[in-house]
């Protein structure tokens, strides 16, 4: 089983954790302040806003060297939600991996919302989690969880997948903001 670091202890944080419980992984918290707590997990996901990336990527860059780090965020212009912050050819997570290169990044969870991870279920359909990266055992192991915890799980393909990824979570963001779906819904997957 995984040991996972979970940054962040908002909606995201605790529904991924609780997935992960189900799969008898051992998960631990850690808020943003938590700066003096070391990060223990093989598998450490960033369950927070991308504006807040830069600041954990100073305080714990160098203790992520060798680990699996699971990017969950949509890099949205949280001042006008009208448009991502990265540029088109770019994503939040190529810029992650930029900036963690003895790491081994994964995109994950980003295209779902709290609710629907916690339920399991998107209206009729099992919650389905798409994952991208360029190692296939970092996705794998991210996979594993997913579906240990009772949820699909679906390669999308290598990081550069991340783009699309993103913008599918924007798209669902800015749907439910202007109250045209549903935060305790979503996109499914019929496969």
């Amino acid at each position: 089983m995984a040991h996972i670091s979970i940054i962040g202890t908002g909606n995201m944080g605790q529904a991924i954790a609780a997935i992960a419980g189900k799969g008898a992984h051992t998960v631990e918290q850690l808020n943003t302040s938590d700066a003096d707590k070391q990060v223990t997990g093989d598998i450490v996901v960033l369950a927070v806003p991308y504006p807040a990336v830069e600041g954990v990527l100073a305080q714990r860059g160098e203790s992520l060297a060798g680990k699996i780090v699971v990017d969950i965020t949509n890099p949205l212009n949280f001042e006008t939600f009208d448009s991502l912050v990265v540029p088109a050819d770019s994503s939040a997570t190529a810029v992650i991996a930029a900036a963690l290169p003895d790491s081994r990044v994964v995109k994950a969870f980003n295209t779902n919302f709290a609710s629907t991870l916690a339920s399991g279920a998107v209206g009729a359909l099992t919650t389905t989690v798409l994952i991208a990266g360029d190692d296939a055992d970092a996705k794998a192991q991210v996979a594993e969880i997913v579906t240990a915890g009772r949820l699909e799980a679906i390669d999308t393909g290598s990081l550069s997948r991340a783009r699309e990824l993103e913008a599918i979570g924007f798209l669902q963001i800015k749907l439910a903001a202007a109250e045209k779906v549903s935060w305790t819904g979503g996109f499914g997957i019929v496969a």
